[in-house]
């Protein structure tokens, strides 16, 4: 029974190996510390790999582990409460290549990004980044797809205006 099982722990352990850097992507728009971000997948890995009777096959392999990392997040935050030595959590500066302009435009996207409500930048984030599909999303959030819906049309429009952007110019940018 054992040789039975070995192929099928090898596929999932190569399966779970594939989405670490989609997990790492999404603990550092969640923690914005590398250090803690990295700290917090490798607590997400130990969870689903001890989980993995509780996984169901055929189903979202990344929307299963996306939401084993929120849990271990709000786990985390929880313990950061009673903590007064865990330091604020910083963005991580994002690589732009090109001018001046480029720049202080990628400089203007990520500071209004960083200024979204938490909710906001994560439904952003697992639609828009890490392209889960909005029932996919919805379930690694724990909301409604409407709620859903919601917080990315709010996140949208705030990302919008924070740039500069008019509702008709975000789609003639989006357009040409």
């Amino acid at each position: 029974m054992q040789e039975d099982r070995a192929p099928e722990a090898d596929a999932f352990a190569h399966a779970i190996a594939a989405e670490i850097p989609r997990l790492r992507r999404f603990a550092r728009v969640l923690v914005k510390n590398g250090d803690a971000a990295d700290d917090l997948v490798q607590e997400t890995l130990v969870r689903a790999i001890g989980a993995r009777e509780q996984f169901q096959d055929g189903t979202n392999l990344r929307a299963w582990l996306f939401t084993i990392l929120r849990h271990a997040r709000a786990a985390a935050l929880r313990r950061a409460a009673r903590s007064p030595f865990l330091s604020p959590d910083t963005m991580p500066e994002a690589a732009v290549s090109g001018g001046q302009e480029e720049r202080q435009a990628m400089r203007d996207v990520i500071a209004a990004f960083r200024r979204l409500p938490p909710i906001h930048r994560e439904a952003l984030w697992v639609v828009v980044v890490e392209g889960l599909d909005y029932a996919e999303a919805a379930t690694v959030l724990g909301v409604p797809a409407g709620t859903l819906r919601s917080r990315l049309s709010r996140a949208r429009e705030a990302l919008r205006r924070s740039v500069g952007l008019d509702a008709g110019e975000a789609g003639e940018a989006a357009d040409g």
